[in-house]
């Protein structure tokens, strides 16, 4: 949808006092309009939790204003950070929509949150038929004021077995060892380590076979992909990329089946990941979570986690964190 001015002899002498333009939607049809002044305690980016009746979602939201008009990003409960086709203010209320394709919804997701203090908290219609609540606070920063001091590398799995991991629900299927190598299991649980961590180095060696899926996530909300299965996609859904969010550049060569590295450095929200030794993403800052994140919770530490849920089969060997001081 575009925004459009609207003028009369009516508006204009509304225009030239309170600055208020209106979001248009189909030819001719005004679907809301809202002062600029009312959006700024909603302006920025938002770490969102939608509370389902069964479970708690991770989300996040971007709310900007440019050119005189606002414009919305979100990362719902799975995908990618993607625009919203409306973002809107009135007396006070955020609306957003959240298209139904994006959802497996049958109708729109309509989220309407009014800021209360230091929180953004509303109700949505979920996909489900049922009013769900959901509240977000404000995304930190993370920024260091000093560098980080390394501790020691702390091996995370131990080429026998699934000790210090745990599985995201009961299989089958089931992740598995198989000769020294963790296997992922296709379209099954994710894998989570006991220990979070805040800031780290992470070094993993992979093997994706063709056609396969998997990631990475950083304290358990920042997906670096593994993949050999995304040639159409957008750059930053391939591998060594920060899905939705950071493209590899350079973006090396597919090769399904061959043993290949990633050395992973987070620092806040700073990453620098390397890829079979080429620097691939140089320090950058990570945005939001990726859709499928455990939680929102970007101010605390977290697990690492490999996703098992997509297609096909990627084996691991060699996971070593070394954690800052």
């Amino acid at each position: 949808m575009k925004y459009r001015r609207l003028f009369s002899g009516v508006l204009a002498a509304g225009l030239a006092s309170t600055s208020i333009y209106f979001l248009v939607g189909a030819p001719g049809q005004v679907v809301a309009a809202a002062e600029k002044s009312d959006a700024a305690p909603f302006l920025g980016r938002w770490d969102l939790t939608l509370h389902a009746p069964d479970k708690e979602y991770a989300s996040w939201l971007d709310v900007e204003e440019k050119d005189g008009q606002l414009v919305a990003e979100m990362v719902s409960r799975w995908g990618n950070a993607r625009p919203l086709p409306k973002v809107d203010v009135v007396n006070g209320e955020l609306t957003f929509v959240s298209p139904k394709e994006e959802e497996a919804s049958p109708s729109d997701l309509v989220f309407r949150g009014r800021v209360i203090g230091e929180t953004l908290s509303g109700t949505l219609n979920g996909p489900d038929g049922k009013t769900w609540q959901w509240v977000g606070v404000r995304a930190p920063a993370l920024q260091r004021d000093k560098a980080a001091v390394w501790g020691k590398p702390i091996p995370l799995f131990n080429g026998m077995n699934l000790d210090g991991w745990k599985m995201s629900q009961p299989g089958p299927p089931v992740w598995t060892v198989r000769d020294g190598l963790l296997v992922s299991p296709g379209h099954g649980p994710e894998l989570i380590s006991d220990a979070k961590f805040e800031d780290f180095k992470l070094h993993v060696e992979f093997n994706a076979g063709p056609g396969s899926n998997s990631g990475v996530y950083l304290r358990g909300r920042y997906e670096v992909q593994i993949e050999t299965d995304s040639m159409s996609e957008p750059p930053s859904h391939h591998t060594g990329g920060v899905y939705g969010f950071l493209t590899p550049q350079p973006e090396l060569p597919r090769a399904p089946d061959t043993w290949q590295t990633f050395d992973i450095t987070l620092v806040g929200r700073r990453v620098t990941v390397v890829q079979n030794g080429q620097t691939v993403i140089d320090n950058q800052e990570i945005p939001g979570i990726t859709g499928g994140a455990l939680d929102s919770h970007e101010g605390l530490p977290g697990p690492i986690y490999l996703q098992g849920s997509e297609e096909g089969h990627v084996m691991f060997r060699n996971i070593t964190i070394t954690p800052a001081r």
